[in-house]
């Protein structure tokens, strides 16, 4: 009965909540505060994969909306194919010569983005954030007071400019998420699958593929193999 209630309205939010859960039982099952962990052998839901792919005039459409932090994050989600937490937690100090210094946060993978004119001029652009008189901050993304935004005060003016950006463009289809610029970064890239991967810092081709959006455009068939045009 629980499983399939907390299945009702998102499935993907079920699992995520049944390992969170579960991950909070193994912690005290460890320690001989529990007897056992009532998430053993409580199935998944099976999830689809995400295929959303956010095209220029969705992107643009937002962030000609959006306020300078979500620019700035918007940007380094896309052109880094960087995740949200990685962004908000990235410091001044992983601004080096070559590039950007990210270390994904969920992989544990170290790179640095090579620095491009598009990428230097949204770094500019962080370096213009108002600081409150006498305040410093070590983040990139920060708020006057010199501190870094946290994941709900981010994305409380993240939901805002979509907001706006509907009423302003009611056309285009803006329902999507700031993890979706990640896969449009790796969906926009050029290459194949392993040049992609490379690129983005997965761990096998298999995670790439997930976040591998675009539809591809394939050739037709334009004759058969003897030759013979069935259309004359």
């Amino acid at each position: 009965m629980v499983r399939n209630s907390w299945g009702l309205k998102s499935r993907t939010q079920a699992n995520r909540e049944k390992a969170f859960i579960s991950r909070v039982f193994r912690f005290g099952y460890e320690r001989g505060l529990v007897k056992g962990n009532p998430c053993k052998g409580v199935r998944q839901f099976k999830e689809s994969a995400r295929t959303r792919y956010v095209t220029h005039a969705e992107y643009n459409a937002v962030y000609k909306i959006a306020p300078t932090i979500v620019q700035i994050a918007m940007e380094l989600a896309y052109l880094c194919c960087a995740r949200q937490a990685d962004i908000l937690s990235l410091k001044k100090s992983q601004l080096l010569e070559e590039g950007i210094l990210i270390q994904q946060s969920k992989t544990g993978v170290s790179q640095i983005k090579a620095w491009s004119p598009r990428l230097e001029n949204i770094i500019a652009l962080s370096k213009k954030l108002p600081l409150n008189e006498g305040m410093s901050s070590i983040y990139v993304l920060h708020q006057s007071s010199g501190s870094r935004y946290t994941r709900d005060g981010f994305n409380t003016r993240w939901m805002k400019a979509k907001k706006e950006a509907k009423e302003k463009y009611p056309e285009l289809d803006l329902d999507f998420t700031f993890h979706d610029l990640k896969a449009k970064g790796i969906s926009d890239l050029e290459g194949n699958l392993y040049e992609k991967q490379s690129i983005s810092g997965h761990k096998n081709v298999g995670q790439t593929a997930r976040y591998d959006r675009r539809i591809k455009v394939v050739p037709v068939v334009d004759r058969q193999q003897n030759d013979k045009n069935i259309t004359k």
